[in-house]
C-alpha cells in the first residue's frame, strides 16, 4: 500500500492512495490539465484512477472533481450532504455513489472507512484507507479533535494530519477578526498545537506509525518548520522525520510496509 499528495492547501487538494490494482483519489481541487500534470509527476495517468472520494463541498476539495470524473469516466464517492451542498447538477453524467459516514465501504482492493468531523460544511467526512493489513488515516478540515476521531485513527500505520496554522501567526495576521474566528473555531481548521495534542493522544499509534505528514498548511499563517516541530514534539522524533504536503508539489509516494 502506498500514498502520495498532488498538493495540499487552500488553493487545491488531492491525495492518491494505491493498494493492489486500485488507485483512489481523495478530493480534487485542481483543473483538468493541472490534475493530469500532477498525476504524471507520480507516474500516473488519469485512466489509472478508479474512483474519487470527496471529503466535503469546499472548492479547494471538490472544485475539479466533477469535470475530471466526467472526462475520464471515474466514479465519485461522497456523502449525501456533500452532494446536496455541491449541487446535484454539477455531477450530471457522473457516476455518483452516496456513502454513509459511519460505514465501511470496499472499493476494489481498498477498504474505505469514513468518519464524520466538525467543519463548516454540510456533511463532511475524513477517511481511513486500508488494504486488510495496513492503513492510512487522513484528517484535515476539522476545527477540533473528538473522541470518535481519535478512535478512528487509533491503529493506523500512516497519518496525514492537518496543521493549518500557527495560532499566534493567525491572530497577529491582517485577516479580519471574523475570519480569524472562523479558522480557529470549532468548525474551522486544526492549528499546530491542537494537531500535536491529537497526535500525542494516540500512544499506541505513535509506536507503529511509519509516516506522519503535515497537511493543509496556510501560506500566510504557518511554516513547514513550525508544523514539523509541533508534530515531532508529539512523536518524540527529529523534526526532519515529519513530512509536509506542500501546495505546489504535495509529496511523493510513501510506502506502508
Amino acid at each position: 500500500m502506498r500514498f502520495a499528495s498532488l498538493g495540499s492547501g487552500s488553493e487545491g487538494n488531492g491525495l492518491v492512495i494505491q493498494a493492489g490494482k486500485t488507485h483512489l483519489m481523495l478530493d480534487c481541487g485542481f483543473g483538468l490539465a493541472d490534475t493530469a500534470k500532477r498525476l504524471a509527476r507520480l507516474a500516473l495517468a488519469p485512466d489509472d484512477i478508479n474512483g474519487i472520494v470527496v471529503t466535503h463541498e469546499h472548492d479547494d476539495h471538490v472544485g475539479g472533481v466533477a469535470r475530471f470524473a466526467r472526462k475520464h469516466d471515474i466514479p465519485v464517492y461522497l456523502t449525501h450532504g456533500t452532494l446536496m451542498a455541491s449541487g446535484v447538477a454539477r455531477f450530471k453524467d457522473v457516476e455518483v455513489n452516496i456513502i454513509d459516514s459511519h460505514s465501511l465501504l470496499p472499493v476494489g482492493d481498498i477498504q474505505l472507512q469514513p468518519f464524520p468531523v466538525p467543519h463548516d460544511a454540510r456533511e463532511p467526512a475524513q477517511f481511513v484507507f486500508g488494504d486488510g493489513s495496513h492503513s492510512l488515516g487522513v484528517l484535515t478540515d476539522t476545527g477540533v479533535s473528538t473522541a470518535h476521531i481519535e478512535t478512528m485513527l487509533s491503529s493506523v500505520d500512516a497519518l496525514v494530519l492537518e496543521c493549518n496554522h500557527d495560532l499566534d501567526m493567525l491572530m497577529n495576521s491582517a485577516y479580519p477578526f471574523s475570519l480569524k474566528q472562523r479558522i480557529a473555531g470549532r468548525l474551522g481548521h486544526l492549528d499546530n498545537g491542537t494537531a500535536s495534542s491529537l497526535l500525542g493522544a494516540l500512544p499506541g499509534t505513535r509506536a507503529r506509525l511509519q509516516h506522519v505528514l503535515a497537511a493543509h498548511l496556510s501560506r500566510q499563517n504557518n511554516t513547514p518548520a513550525l508544523a514539523r516541530r509541533a508534530l515531532a514534539s508529539a512523536m518524540g522524533c527529529d523534526d526532519d522525520w515529519i513530512g509536509v504536503a506542500t501546495q505546489d508539489d504535495g509529496f511523493d509516494w510513501r510506502d506502508i510496509r
